[in-house]
């Protein structure tokens, strides 16, 4: 993965969003040990700090959790509390920036239901 240093958003956060991709993509599995925080300033040329701050980040969310003096590990609920905070944060925001886009476009609620429906076809299509 390669971070995005234009400032759009903080680096501990992509870090964080990494660790949270690895783990809904099954490489990490609960009570695994994620990497720690320096091997993560080594993966990504960062500062440990800022590793430490994406680490503690997702200890606060109850996705990671620590044992002294071993580092941090996945917690048994980690995937649903990522998922749950997706849908309900990430999720959330795109539906309101398409509505928002459709309405400067003047693109009524039955024709972005076409839209959705189309696009929803469509994956369904592909798998």
């Amino acid at each position: 993965m390669l971070l995005d240093t234009s400032g759009m958003k903080p680096i501990y956060i992509q870090i964080a969003e990494w660790i949270e991709a690895e783990i809904l993509n099954g490489n990490f599995l609960p009570h695994d040990k994620v990497y720690s925080q320096y091997t993560l300033a080594d993966m990504f040329t960062i500062n440990p700090a800022t590793a430490a701050k994406g680490l503690k980040l997702l200890a606060e969310e109850n996705i990671l959790y620590s044992k002294r003096g071993l580092g941090k590990f996945v917690t048994p609920e980690a995937k649903e509390i990522i998922m749950d905070k997706r849908k309900n944060q990430t999720l959330k925001q795109l539906l309101e920036d398409v509505v928002v886009e459709a309405e400067q476009l003047k693109v009524d609620e039955q024709e972005l239901m076409q839209l959705l429906q189309a696009t929803i076809a469509k994956r369904k299509g592909r798998k």
